[in-house]
C-alpha cells in the first residue's frame, strides 16, 4: 500500500520548482492532490503530469497572500474530495535585493504577504479542515534563512524566521488533536526562481557555500516533505528540518 493512500493533500506554489515535485511525489504515493498556484499554465501542466502517471489531481487557483483565496482553496478541496489530510504551504517569492536602510516598502509588503502571511492564512483555514478529518499533517516550507541572516534579503529572511516560529507555535497548539505541523529549511535549490534571478557567476558562488559541493534538487526536498506528511513521521511535530548540503553546519 502506498504511504499516502486515501489521503487528500493541498500543495501551494505547486506550478513549478519545489512545490511541483512535492505534488508529484504526494500523488505517486497515493494522495489525491490539489495543485494550487497563481500560474494556471504551470499548475495545469503539473496536473497533467500527475494524471499521465496514473495519479489524481486538480488545479485550484489561489493567491496565498489573500485570506479569502486560502479559505476558498480549502472549501473547494473539501467539496471535491470530502476531506483534507495534508497541506504543504510552499508558495514563496524572493523579493528585492537591497540593504535594510534602502529596502523598498512595497517589496517588503509583498514578500511578507506571500511568504509569511500566506502560511498563516493557509493554516488558519487548513487546521479546521484537518480537525474535521480527524487529524493530519502540515508541512511549511521555510528556508535555511529561517535560521540565519543573508545580506540584502531582509524581507525574505524575516518571513522565513517567522514561518519557523509560527510552525512551532501551531504545533504546540494542535499536537493533542492528531495534527502534526513541521517546517523544512531548504538550502539553495535549483529552481526556476533561482535561475531567473542569478547570473552563472552568482550561481557558482552559491554552490561554494554548500559543503556538499552542489545545489540541491527539488526532488530531494520533496522526499523530506513526503516523509513528514506520512505516518512514518508519526512522532515528529514542531520540528524544523534543514535540507541544505551542510550549509548551516559551518
Amino acid at each position: 500500500m502506498k504511504i499516502l493512500e486515501n489521503r487528500v493533500a493541498i500543495v501551494t506554489g505547486a506550478g513549478s520548482g519545489i512545490g511541483k515535485e512535492i505534488a508529484i511525489k504526494y500523488a505517486e504515493e497515493g494522495a489525491k492532490v490539489v495543485v494550487s498556484d497563481i500560474s494556471e499554465k504551470g499548475a495545469n501542466a503539473v496536473v497533467e503530469e500527475i494524471k499521465k502517471k496514473g495519479g489524481e489531481a486538480i488545479f485550484i487557483k489561489a493567491d496565498t497572500s489573500k485570506p479569502e483565496d486560502n479559505e476558498a482553496l480549502v472549501k473547494q478541496t473539501v467539496a471535491k474530495y470530502g476531506a483534507l489530510h495534508i497541506a504543504c504551504n510552499n508558495a514563496g517569492i524572493g523579493g528585492p535585493a537591497s540593504p535594510v536602510g534602502e529596502y523598498p516598502l512595497d517589496g517588503w509588503e509583498k514578500v511578507i504577504g506571500v511568504n509569511l502571511n500566506g502560511v498563516f492564512y493557509g493554516m488558519r483555514y487548513q487546521i479546521p479542515a484537518l480537525q474535521a478529518s480527524g487529524g493530519g499533517a502540515i508541512v511549511n516550507v521555510a528556508s535555511i534563512l529561517g535560521q540565519v541572516g543573508f545580506r540584502n534579503s531582509a524581507a525574505y529572511v524575516a518571513a522565513k524566521h517567522g514561518v519557523v516560529g509560527l510552525t512551532q507555535t501551531a504545533a504546540l497548539e494542535y499536537a493533542s488533536q492528531n495534527i502534526r505541523i513541521n517546517a523544512i529549511g531548504p538550502g539553495f535549490i535549483k529552481t526556476p526562481l533561482l535561475d531567473a534571478n542569478l547570473s552563472p557567476e552568482a550561481m557558482n558562488a552559491l554552490v561554494g557555500l554548500h559543503p556538499i559541493g552542489r545545489l540541491g534538487e527539488s526532488a530531494e526536498v520533496a522526499e523530506l516533505a513526503l516523509w513528514l506528511s506520512s505516518s512514518k513521521a508519526s512522532f515528529v511535530t514542531g520540528s524544523y528540518y534543514n535540507i541544505d548540503g551542510g550549509y548551516l553546519a559551518q
